[in-house]
């Protein structure tokens, strides 16, 4: 493989690559770093890179594991939740708050585990990535309205769902209605 060819896939595949790595590992620095290593990996058997058919799905595929194995690397190191340091400090929120947050999250991440594919990746792109529409519109070859539409259908899918869970643990505060 040339230096330009394997520069044409730099250049195709960084973004995809480091947004699955950030979508894993929640840390820009941590995303930037495996994704670099992927690409020194590719680097290293570059005379072996010409017989996979599809190098993008190995780049990936390789980003994933890398970023799996990162997470598994700081959990064994840290094994201290964020939730339990932001406890400790003198300024932070309540215990009782950070474990209704975190419920909360937890039933958010369930919720839209559940979307059908379509919404689930356009809110995960929208929502939790922060991407622009313009962005997702490439990324998924899809028209700028129609993701509109579906962003707006997959919020309400969700906070009706919010609000039915709600609802069954008795929350008086109306954080249902905050939702997305």
């Amino acid at each position: 493989m040339t230096r330009d060819a394997f520069n044409d896939i730099i250049h195709k595949t960084y973004r995809k690559l480091y947004l699955i790595a950030f979508r894993v590992l929640r840390n820009q620095q941590e995303a930037e770093d495996v994704v670099q290593d992927v690409f020194l990996k590719m680097w290293t058997m570059k005379e072996k890179l010409d017989e996979y058919r599809d190098k993008e799905a190995l780049a990936v595929t390789m980003t994933r594991n890398n970023s799996v194995d990162q997470l598994r690397k700081r959990r064994h190191i840290d094994n201290r939740s964020v939730e339990t340091r932001m406890a400790e400090t003198e300024l932070g929120p309540s215990p009782h708050d950070l474990l209704t947050n975190a419920e909360s999250m937890t039933i958010l991440n369930a919720i839209i585990e559940r979307l059908p594919a379509g919404y689930r990746e356009i809110v995960q792109f929208r929502e939790i990535d922060g991407l622009s529409f313009e962005e997702i519109a490439v990324m998924t070859s899809t028209n700028i309205n129609t993701l509109r539409v579906n962003l707006s259908r997959a919020r309400v899918m969700i906070r009706e769902q919010f609000k039915q869970y709600s609802y069954e643990r008795g929350d008086t505060k109306g954080t249902a209605g905050k939702v997305l």
